[in-house]
């Protein structure tokens, strides 16, 4: 009886330790994510319904344009950054990436500092991070080894987002100024610009690495002021206006 009694205490012992086990989720504190960002170009075009000019255009550009981006990041800070500019892709007028710009989110003061070249113009935005109303819908997917679910939201008041985030890596950031999930952003879309960014791969660093603050400059503004100045510059540009300003408060 003693050793039936002891066999079942074992037993019990190594399911008991089996479920902890499996129940363990390695989260990821700090590291570097490789996006790939991908713009289809034609379908831009097509927006501004100029057949002539739009086709004149789509012999001398490739239809996606594809540019890599990093953002560093750890529990308290995340900056995200242009790789490497493609000097070799023809762009949109206007939609060329640019190195100087720069995003650097401070989560533990709930704020944003981005550099951004508009035109002729670089604007350094100094504001709170948005208050996004994301909606977590129960659909997931898999990006870079990570299970992420997937959220929605509006920005500009009408235009969709589409993001894909792990609660494995508790970060609330990701690509271009978007945050407020409870986890890494590692996959984002936003349809009405053909435009999407997804993670090729995650390297780790140290729970405490720092993530330096850059020193950025530019024409001094926040979220509102950004919004109206580009609304007053474009307000002349027709159907085309809209998407230079939903690309410049990304």
């Amino acid at each position: 009886m003693l050793l039936v009694m002891k066999n079942m205490f074992f037993f019990s012992l190594v399911m008991l330790l089996t479920i902890q086990a499996s129940a363990q989720v390695n989260f990821v504190e700090a590291g570097k994510v490789y996006f790939e960002k991908r713009v289809n170009q034609y379908q831009l075009l097509d927006i501004d319904h100029d057949n002539e000019w739009a086709q004149l255009m789509k012999k001398n550009m490739p239809k996606i344009t594809v540019n890599n981006y990093l953002l560093t990041f750890n529990k308290q800070h995340s900056l995200y950054q242009l790789i490497k500019e493609n000097d070799d892709t023809k762009y949109i007028f206007g939609m060329k990436p640019s190195a100087n710009d720069k995003i650097w989110i401070d989560l533990s003061n709930n704020s944003i500092t981005m550099q951004r070249d508009v035109f002729e113009q670089t604007y350094l935005l100094q504001d709170s991070l948005r208050k996004l109303e994301w909606k977590i819908t129960g659909e997931t997917r898999e990006i870079a080894g990570f299970e992420c679910k997937k959220a929605v939201t509006k920005i500009c008041d009408s235009v969709y987002v589409v993001a894909f985030y792990t609660d494995q890596i508790p970060v609330s950031s990701g690509p271009e100024s978007f945050s407020g999930l409870p986890g890494l952003i590692l996959g984002l879309a936003v349809p009405r610009l053909y435009t999407t960014w997804f993670a090729t791969k995650l390297e780790l660093t140290a729970p405490n690495a720092s993530v330096a603050a850059p020193k950025l400059k530019g024409k001094l503004t926040n979220w509102q002021s950004l919004q109206k100045d580009l609304n007053k510059g474009m307000s002349d540009w027709g159907k085309s206006g809209p998407k230079y300003v939903w690309n410049a408060l990304l």
